[in-house]
Order: C-alpha cells, then structure tokens, then sequence
C-alpha cells in the first residue's frame, strides 16, 4: 500500500497551479453559499444556506470545467427563525413547491490569473436565469488525511424579481422594505474523487 499523496496533483496554467483533470465532490462541512440583502433600505441582513451539495469537473482544458452546484432551500438560515418561515413560504423561495436552487455553468466568459467569469444557469422558485459569476481560485492542498482538495471563492448579483420572487412592502419613506437586489457570497472546498 503507496503512502498518501503530500502535494497535490497540479499543472501550470498561465503562470498558476491549479489541478489535473478530474472531478471533485463539494465538501458540504467546508462550503458556504451566503446572501446579503437590504432591509429597510438600509441595514444589510446575511443568511446562508446550510445544505449544500455539488462537483467541479476539472478538464484537460481548464477553460472547458464545469460546475454544478444544489442548495436545499428549506436549508435556508438567517438567525431568525420568524423571518426564515417568511422567505420559506410562497412569498419567497416557496420550499414546497421548490425545494432546490440549482447552478450548472455552461462556460468560462473570460479569465486574468486566477480569477474567471464563469457563466451559468441559476435556477430559483423554478426560473432558470443565465448569470455571471466572479470566481477565484483560491489554491489546492492535500489535507492530514491524504485528500486532494480544492477551493474556490465566488460572488454575483441578482434581482429577486427576475425570478419570480416578487412580495414587498412600501415604505412610507420612500423605497421597499426589502431589496430588489440579492448579493451571493460563495467559499467552496471540494475534494478530488478517488
């Protein structure tokens, strides 16, 4: 029996490291999917998402890797359990009738270093719109345990009302009690499959 890997399996890429080909399974205890939305029009209000699952498929050509990624939305978790039964309910992410949010890219727009655009299907209360995401490649290791892991940070922003999500309230100062736009604030960790 070979003793576990010490560094990981890598290759330059315009003057970066970054990992052979394969895929890598989302390591769900070391990835967050976070959003941050305006209440009130002013104070910033952050939630996540606690059940995540997904693969990074890393190709010959890392202009052609792929990712999809399934957040559960009954997962969804804000440090209010009032509010969290409001966004659960059909006014929001209605779990009932649509119990995932899904993200599958469908190509790299452009790249600098380590850092791309990465474009992809996002899938909320069963709309499906295409998004640009700002990835960075954070760097990979091998951990104590001899697994090759990855990890990534990404963001983007979207408008709630783009897919369907429309409930507000006016406020009679002016503007809406709760933000149109949603920022989405990812850290991700996936390990290499054996």
């Amino acid at each position: 029996m070979s003793a576990p890997a010490t560094t990981p399996q890598t290759r330059d890429f315009d003057g970066i490291a970054i990992p052979t080909a394969g895929t890598f399974t989302l390591d769900a205890s070391h990835t967050t999917a976070e959003f941050v939305a305006r209440h009130l029009m002013v104070t910033k209000v952050r939630g996540r998402f606690t059940d995540i699952s997904g693969k990074i498929t890393i190709t010959e050509d890392p202009l052609s890797s792929s990712v999809e990624a399934t957040l559960a939305t009954a997962s969804i978790s804000t440090g209010s359990a009032d509010r969290d039964g409001h966004l659960i309910s059909p006014d929001f992410l209605d779990v009932a009738n649509y119990p995932e949010i899904t993200f599958r890219s469908t190509g790299v727009k452009s790249h600098k270093g380590n850092e791309f655009v990465l474009l992809g299907d996002l899938t909320i209360h069963g709309v499906t719109k295409q998004v640009e995401l700002n990835v960075e490649f954070d760097g990979s290791v091998v951990n104590p345990w001899g697994q090759e892991v990855v990890a990534f940070s990404a963001s983007t922003e979207i408008d709630r009302e783009d897919f369907g999500m429309t409930w507000n309230v006016a406020l009679e100062t002016g503007g809406v009690l709760v933000s149109k736009k949603v920022k989405i604030e990812i850290a991700a960790q996936a390990k290499r499959d054996a």
